[in-house]
């Protein structure tokens, strides 16, 4: 008790000591404010200390803006002085119409053939709901149906590799990985679709057993029917399980700008011109500028890289990352925006589809799980739905689970870019797996340096990571295909 009355005396002395202190100064202030010196001092830090309080640095932002905006026009005038102007149009619809490819035009086929697939999977899906196929020889077939999907490319176009053009090769590559995770989605949303409705045949039983389950169905449909005519006239109708399957819902699912399969998909109620027209002046200006780039600044700095990097000439390699880094930088910023707002948006109004979240804030991500879950929306939505929650209810961890979509996601960037370029190596692989260590070192430094030093990293990643990856690709593609090319460049090289 005595101690607790001593404690309470030294707490009530330190109180006072501080509001006499503050008495004091503030007795101290007034007196020399009182004095004929006109005072113009007064206790405070300098702006770039912690301790100042000030936070407004906008100035500063608009002068590394305006640095970095001088700085890229001075690349393009230097790019332009030694290169020239290498845009031409002409080659663009050249390569974006295949006209480049083989005889036949092996890239549209593919592009074709791939109804047969989707034809099959809704065969399959129709056989399973009428139970003229088991649960398990239908989802066997499915999972047969959804890997061949995938393996086919990799076949043809290793088998026929002189007859495709990239840019052919690249597209049939990303069809058919939408395609397989579109394909999934539906055959595993129908799967659901169909315990539940055996569920609640199961519970209808139990309860009336006298009764037959179809009798009970169709009381219970012209029930819910009236129900909704007396009460939601105006509503439109939920499409139920089996009647989702047809082609109309399955070719409206698989043109929608979303990865995951819905019964009701949300919907808006009319087209809005004007928002329309913008989106497709955006895609066609896009294009257009995206390819220019691509023509003008990129594929030089690549090509100027691959001695160098031949070479292992570290610093020389260096400077090149450095320099393909802003062009490549603007270009994937530029594909961004035409993908995920212009064109995504272009057919979500077309196809009157309500759901538009296709990226969150992704630029203010703090480390790089953030980055991954806001970026990409659609892809995430589907990882997320399809397999992170389906891992976990198997009984695996968050963290491998985790890491089984990681790996998953590693194949597909992989087979995104060694598929096309008949080159196969694992750097895009490599790549994407690296990102778990990266992880935890932008955690690290989200936690100990603060949220801004974690978003620097990301960004560090992002601008570093993928001209990296072009150049190794780029160098592989060449020593694999054009080796005489390359000694012959190297030996340009060393007599110069």
């Amino acid at each position: 008790m005595a101690t607790d009355q001593e404690e309470s005396k030294l707490r009530f002395r330190r109180t006072q000591s501080v509001t006499r202190a503050e008495e004091i100064t503030t007795k101290e202030q007034k007196q020399r404010k009182s004095q004929p010196d006109k005072p113009c001092h007064k206790p405070r830090d300098s702006l770039f200390s912690w301790s100042s309080g000030f936070d407004n640095w906008t100035g500063l932002v608009n002068w590394g803006f305006l640095l970095l905006t001088m700085g890229g026009f001075r690349l393009c005038l230097e790019n332009l002085l030694k290169y020239g102007v290498r845009i031409d149009p002409i080659q663009w619809y050249i390569v974006l119409s295949g006209k480049n490819e083989g005889e036949g035009h092996p890239s549209l086929i593919l592009v074709v053939y791939s109804l047969v697939p989707i034809t099959i999977c809704l065969l399959l899906e129709k056989g399973l709901s009428l139970e003229i196929i088991g649960e398990s020889a239908g989802m066997f077939a499915q999972v047969v149906n959804i890997i061949v999907l995938v393996l086919i490319p990799m076949v043809v176009i290793h088998v026929r590799e002189y007859s495709f053009s990239l840019v052919g090769a690249t597209t049939v590559c990303f069809l058919y990985s939408i395609l397989f995770m579109k394909m999934w989605s539906y055959v595993q949303v129908n799967m659901w679709s169909r315990q539940a409705l055996r569920d609640e045949r199961c519970s209808t039983k139990k309860r009336r057993p006298s009764v037959s389950i179809a009798e009970l169905q169709n009381a219970h449909n012209t029930e819910s029917h009236n129900h909704h005519e007396e009460d939601n006239s105006n509503i439109t109708e939920l499409v139920h399980y089996p009647d989702n399957l047809n082609f109309k819902d399955l070719f409206y699912f698989l043109c929608a700008p979303t990865l995951c399969y819905e019964l009701n998909f949300p919907r808006t109620t009319r087209v809005r011109k004007r928002f329309l027209i913008k989106r497709l002046l955006e895609v066609v200006i896009g294009v257009n500028v995206v390819m220019a780039l691509f023509q003008q600044w990129m594929i030089p700095s690549v090509k100027n890289s691959l001695v160098p990097f031949s070479n292992m000439d570290v610093m020389k390699a260096t400077e090149r990352l450095l320099k393909l880094a802003i062009p490549n930088h603007l270009v994937w910023l530029c594909f961004f925006y035409l993908m995920f707002h212009s064109f995504l948006n272009l057919c979500g109004e077309l196809l009157h589809f309500a759901d538009r979240n296709f990226y969150n804030d992704w630029w203010n991500a703090n480390n790089i799980d953030t980055f991954w879950r806001t970026w990409n929306m659609p892809v995430h939505r589907w990882c997320v739905r399809h397999l992170y929650i389906p891992v976990v209810e198997m009984g695996y961890s968050s963290r491998q689970a985790s890491i089984i979509v990681f790996f998953i996601s590693a194949f597909f960037h992989e087979y995104l870019v060694s598929v096309p370029l008949n080159t196969f190596k694992i750097w895009a692989f490599m790549g994407m797996m690296g990102q778990i260590p990266l992880s935890a070192i932008s955690k690290f430094m989200q936690k100990n340096f603060g949220p801004r030093w974690g978003n620097i990293v990301v960004w560090a990643s992002i601008i570093l990571g993928q001209p990296l990856c072009i150049m190794m690709y780029y160098h592989d593609y060449v020593v694999t295909h054009f080796s005489g090319v390359l000694s012959a460049d190297n030996t340009t090289s060393t007599e110069s």
